[in-house]
C-alpha cells in the first residue's frame, strides 16, 4: 500500500530510450494483420464426431455469446451460439489495440494527500497493443503466448477512487511505454465423451469440437479474470463497461501483480448445466508488487467457483458464486491503531488469512437485452493487497444490442456501483494511512462511494469501434468532502 504506488510509478517511469516503441508496437501489429490475410488457412477438417450442438462455450443452454476475459477483464474471448461444425485449428495469430482518453472537469477539492485524485490532474490516456500465438501441440493440448506492450497513467497516477474509472490502467505506468508478457500457458482438454459443441476461435482460444462433459487443466501465467467471476454483460473492457468494480467484483481481492497477472494452475470440470472451477494462484512479495513470493507453500491464494445456468421464461441466465482464500503478508488495522509504529504497508507481522465471496448474475430478460449484478465481501479487519480499497460492494446493470436499433454491432450499457469499508479501515484512513488506490490524508466524513456509467460502442468498420463512456462519482475515496467527479472517456478499439 504506502509508498508501494508512487515508486513503482517512478522505476517504471524511467528513460530507455524506448520513445519509438509504440510507433513499432503498432507496425508489428499492422504487420500481423497483413500475414494473417495473406497465408492459408491453417484449418483442418475436423474427424467425424457424434451430432455437434452449437453451445456457447461453458453454457450450451445460452443463446448470446458468453464472454471469457483473459485479464483483469481487458480481453474476452466471444463464442457464438449458432449450431454449427466448423474446422479445427491449428495455430492462430490475433492481435488489438486499445487507446483510453479520459478526463474530468474539475471539482470540489479541499484537500489532498499522497493518493488523492486531485482537481488539476484533468486528463489522462492509455495505450495497449496485444498478439496472441496459439498453437495446437497434441489433440486436446494448446498453448498460448500473450506479449503486450502498454503505456500510460490512468487519472491521478491511479489512485484516488476506490471503484477506479479506466480497467484498461495499470496500478503502474510509464511514460515511454514497455513490453511484458500477461499470458504464457499450456491448456489440456478431457473429454468425457457424448455430446459435443463447438468452441469458436478468438485470443485464446483456438477453434475446436470439445465433449460438453469435460475437464480442462490451464497452467502458465494467467489472470485469474480468464476463469472466474466471468460475467457475459460486464467482464470486458475493451467493449463494454471500463470501471474497475463493473468489469471484476469490487471487493475480490484477487491474485494479481501490480500489472493485473500471476502464475497459477487451474481445474475446470464442465457439465450442460453447471460448471465448477478450481485455482491455485501465486501472489506478489509486497502488495501491489511486481516479484512473486518464492514462499509457494506459505503465500497464495486458492480459488473456487460454482455456475448453474437455467432458462428463466424462455431466457438463458447463469448465477455463479465464488470465494477465496488468500495467505500472505497482511496488515491488520486494529494493530495499526493500537501503535501507529506498526507499518502496515511494509514488511508486516506473520502470514495470516484473507478470505471473501462474491455472488453475481447474468440474465437476458428478451432478445438483445440482459442484465446482471454481483454482490461481493471481504474481510474488512484486513488491508487489500491486490485490487483496490472495497471490503462490501455492489453493482447492477443492464446492456443493450445494437440489432434492436439495426446496428447489430453496436451496444448500450448502463449500471451502478457502490463501495463500503469496514469501521477500523475507516480509521485507518481518518488518521493518515494509504490503501492500494486511495489515501486522502484524512476522512473526517466518510461516506459510500456511489458511482454510474454509461456507454454507447459503435462499430466504425469491421476493425475498430469507438465508444463514448461517463462516469459519475459521489464520495469518492469514500470522502464525503471532494467531489462529485464527472469523468469522460473516449475508447478506441482495433482488432484482428
Amino acid at each position: 500500500m504506502k509508498a508501494n504506488i508512487a515508486t513503482q510509478s517512478q522505476r517504471f517511469s524511467s528513460s530507455r530510450a524506448s520513445g519509438d516503441r509504440r510507433t513499432i508496437i503498432y507496425c508489428i501489429l499492422a504487420a500481423a494483420v497483413q500475414l494473417t490475410y495473406c497465408l492459408p488457412s491453417p484449418a483442418q477438417e475436423p474427424s467425424p464426431s457424434p451430432a455437434i450442438t452449437g453451445a456457447v462455450v461453458n453454457n450450451p443452454l445460452d443463446s448470446k455469446p458468453a464472454i471469457v476475459s483473459d485479464s483483469l477483464g481487458k480481453q474476452p474471448i466471444e463464442t457464438q451460439s449458432e449450431t454449427r461444425a466448423s474446422a479445427t485449428q491449428n495455430w492462430a495469430i490475433h492481435g488489438d489495440a486499445i487507446e483510453v482518453f479520459q478526463g474530468q472537469p474539475g471539482f470540489h477539492d479541499p484537500y489532498n494527500g499522497p493518493n488523492s485524485l486531485q482537481s488539476q490532474d484533468d486528463f489522462r490516456q492509455t495505450s495497449t497493443v496485444d498478439l496472441f500465438f496459439d498453437a495446437r501441440l497434441w489433440p486436446g493440448a494448446e498453448v498460448y503466448f500473450n506479449p503486450e506492450y502498454y503505456q500510460g497513467f490512468g487519472l491521478g497516477g491511479t489512485r484516488g477512487i476506490a471503484q477506479f474509472p479506466n480497467s484498461e490502467a495499470y496500478k503502474v505506468g510509464k511514460y515511454r511505454g514497455d513490453v511484458f508478457i500477461p499470458h504464457l500457458f499450456v491448456r489440456q482438454v478431457f473429454g468425457f465423451g457424448g455430446e459435443q459443441e463447438h468452441l469458436d476461435e478468438g485470443p485464446l482460444q483456438l477453434a475446436e469440437n470439445v465433449d460438453i462433459s469435460r475437464l480442462t487443466i490451464t497452467a502458465g501465467k494467467i489472470a485469474v479474470g480468464d476463469q472466474f467471476d466471468n460475467n457475459a454483460y460486464s467482464h470486458d473492457s475493451t467493449s463494454q463497461f471500463l470501471n474497475w468494480a463493473l468489469v471484476d467484483a469490487g471487493a475480490f481481492d484477487y491474485a494479481a501483480d501490480s500489472l493485473g497477472y500471476e502464475y497459477g494452475i487451474t481445474a475446470e470440470l464442465n457439465q450442460k448445466a453447471w460448471a465448477a472451477r478450481v485455482g491455485y494462484f501465486t501472489v506478489p512479495r509486497v502488495n501491489n508488487g511486481l516479484a512473486t513470493d518464492g514462499h509457494y507453500l506459505k503465500a497464495f491464494q486458492l480459488v473456487g467457483e460454482l455456475e448453474g445456468r437455467y432458462q428463466l421464461f424462455g431466457h438463458p441466465g447463469r448465477v455463479r458464486l465464488t470465494g477465496w482464500l488468500l495467505r500472505q503478508h497482511l496488515g491488520d488495522f486494529s494493530s495499526f491503531l493500537r501503535d501507529q509504529s506498526i507499518l502496515i504497508n511494509g514488511l508486516r507481522e506473520p502470514y495470516r488469512i484473507d478470505y471473501g465471496v462474491v455472488l453475481g448474475f447474468e440474465q437476458e430478460v428478451a432478445k438483445d437485452v440482459g442484465i446482471f449484478g454481483r454482490l461481493s465481501y471481504r474481510d474488512p479487519r484486513l488491508e487489500a493487497y491486490m485490487f483496490t480499497d472495497i471490503d462490501r460492494a455492489l453493482s447492477v446493470g443492464i446492456s443493450l444490442d445494437g440489432e434492436l436499433w439495426r446496428r447489430q454491432n453496436d451496444a448500450f450499457g448502463f449500471a451502478y456501483g457502490v463501495a463500503d469499508i469496514g469501521v477500523t479501515h475507516r480509521d485507518y484512513l481518518n488518521q493518515g494511512g494509504l490503501g492500494v488506490l486511495i489515501g486522502d490524508g484524512k476522512l473526517p466524513h466518510f461516506g459510500y462511494e456511489n458511482f454510474i456509467e454509461t456507454f454507447y460502442n459503435v462499430a466504425v468498420c469491421k476493425w475498430v469501434n469507438f465508444t463514448a463512456d461517463y462516469q459519475l462519482f459521489v464520495n469518492p475515496g469514500y470522502n464525503q468532502d471532494k467531489g462529485p467527479i464527472s469523468v469522460f472517456s473516449g475508447r478506441i478499439t482495433l482488432r484482428f
